[in-house]
């Protein structure tokens, strides 16, 4: 009996959770106020995304089918998996997208799809939508699709002119573990796509000789997404294959998504527990790495097996095994040091940079830059405060580790 679009919604949407989204951050400002049309690409508000500002958004979040061609041991929707499978229609989709913006529920679609038929068939479907999103419906909200390497490049081309923003998923940190895990799919594939669609979004940026204005082709860029701990690959083969990632294809953003077995999987698969403060922390390590000037031999070097501290966040482990570097003394170190003080993020770090050009800086200007001094007490020295030997006590990795909680057995 053909399932309602309502149960498919259920289904499918499901499936989709394990496709980490991104927020519109950093695509172009469309407002439908002024010119007309559906959607805007900016503002507040059921999946929701965080932007890197902190804007909250939702998106409609969902897969054109969970049927798939192909057999990824780790995946859910793989085609030997005995899960409910569904699909919607394009139009279905589209229809969808309007009524729940319409509702106020989304202001974008989030599409990713299983492969069916071919990668060519899928990715049209795919295409179909955004095109008729946009130039039927003139929505002009955000929109993502999750591209498929194997698909034609004319395709995946067509979809930058729609999509606000690209993904090809890397699957796994090493070409060992997507020949073990994923063999139907090929590393070599996958990059060559990545990198046609870095020239492609690089090309459309340029201004045009006639009108000097830039085309828009995915303008919020391409991102990717590694499975982790599928493979046993430690942390820093990990952070060692974004950083090459960033470097090689210009992402916005690598995505990290825990594994976890699939309970009728027939084949055993290495789990490294446990699977979500390994993704969390991956993300804080991933962080450092582009925003704080921190390479990624520094993040993971010292440590047992190249994994990182679960029990740490990476810039506190990595103070900690530095002690020699601190304390700082935030009235005169330079910006590249105070990014390494525990506690300090970079909106902090701005602000002590400025203010400290008309006054020397105590705790409780920290403070009032909404600074944990807690945290940043036994690493910094300002006005009217020295840590003395603070810094050197043998128990302070005990001070800012987790408390022990006693487990339910209910």
């Amino acid at each position: 009996m053909k399932k309602s679009l309502k149960e498919r919604l259920a289904i499918l949407s499901d499936a989709a959770k394990y496709d980490a989204s991104c927020a519109s951050s950093g695509t172009v400002r469309r407002d439908s106020s002024a010119s007309g049309g559906l959607g805007s690409t900016e503002g507040s508000g059921i999946c929701h995304a965080y932007a890197p500002d902190g804007r909250c958004i939702s998106l409609l979040k969902i897969l054109l089918t969970n049927f798939c061609i192909y057999d990824c041991v780790y995946c859910i929707n793989r085609s030997s998996s005995n899960v409910e499978r569904a699909r919607f229609t394009p139009e279905e989709v589209i229809w969808l997208t309007l009524e729940f913006y319409r509702r106020n529920y989304i202001e974008g679609l989030f599409l990713s799809s299983g492969i069916i038929r071919s990668s060519d068939h899928t990715m049209e479907e795919m295409v179909r939508i955004a095109r008729e999103l946009r130039t039927i419906h003139n929505f002009r909200g955000y929109i993502h699709l999750k591209s498929i390497p194997e698909a034609s490049a004319h395709l995946i081309e067509e979809a930058g002119l729609y999509a606000d923003r690209l993904s090809i998923n890397i699957e796994l940190p090493t070409d060992a573990g997507i020949g073990k895990f994923a063999p139907e799919k090929q590393p070599a594939n996958i990059r060559r796509s990545m990198g046609n669609l870095r020239l492609k979004i690089e090309e459309m940026a340029e201004p045009t000789l006639q009108t000097k204005r830039r085309r828009k082709f995915a303008p919020a860029g391409q991102s990717t997404q590694m499975i982790v701990g599928a493979d046993g690959a430690c942390d820093a083969t990990i952070l060692g294959t974004s950083a090459r990632l960033y470097g090689s294809y210009g992402l916005k953003r690598v995505y990290y998504s825990a594994f976890s077995p699939i309970p009728d999987s027939s084949k055993k698969l290495p789990l490294i527990k446990p699977p979500l403060m390994r993704e969390h922390r991956l993300y804080q390590a991933d962080w450092l790495y582009r925003f704080y000037g921190f390479d990624i031999e520094e993040i993971t070097s010292g440590r047992d097996g190249g994994m990182l501290d679960l029990d740490l966040d990476p810039k506190l482990a990595w103070a900690l095994s530095h002690r020699d570097r601190f304390p700082v003394d935030v009235n005169r170190a330079d910006r590249e040091m105070l990014l390494r003080v525990p506690g300090f993020g970079t909106k902090a770090v701005n602000g002590i940079l400025s203010s400290r050009r008309f006054q020397k800086l105590r705790l409780d200007d920290l403070k009032r830059l909404n600074v944990s001094l807690r945290k940043v007490q036994p690493f910094v020295i300002c006005d009217g405060w020295t840590p003395h030997r603070l810094v050197d006590r043998s128990d302070l990795r005990a001070m800012f580790q987790p408390k022990p909680e006693q487990l339910s057995l209910l």
